[in-house]
């Protein structure tokens, strides 16, 4: 048996039954599964980089939001936050690069 020990989608079981294999499986707590995600958010990012397609985005925001609702937050609050934060600071459209700041 190949040992995975990470946290996959919830229909990830089913599929390998479907496919005629064995699997074991147990489902996390609370530290756990937070770790895990944290685990999978770096997974993720890594897999977009070497391949940066809207697939690889959409398993980051997948992700993105499990963290949001195990954290109890609002995705609409989330996105006023960043819209504000954006219209206060700016994005990142212009590429810019801070180099120092003489004290």
């Amino acid at each position: 048996m190949k040992i995975y020990n990470k946290l996959v989608r919830d229909r990830i079981p089913e599929i390998i039954k479907e496919r005629g294999k064995r699997y074991r499986v147990h489902t996390a707590g609370e530290k756990e599964y937070l770790h895990l995600l944290r685990r999978k958010i770096e997974e993720e990012v890594e897999e977009f980089y070497e391949n940066p397609v809207a697939e690889e985005m959409g398993d980051i925001l997948e992700v993105v939001e499990a963290l949001m609702e195990y954290h109890g937050l609002d995705r609409e609050v989330v996105e006023r936050v960043k819209n504000e934060k954006k219209e206060k600071r700016g994005g990142f459209e212009k590429k810019i690069i801070l180099e120092g700041v003489e004290e």
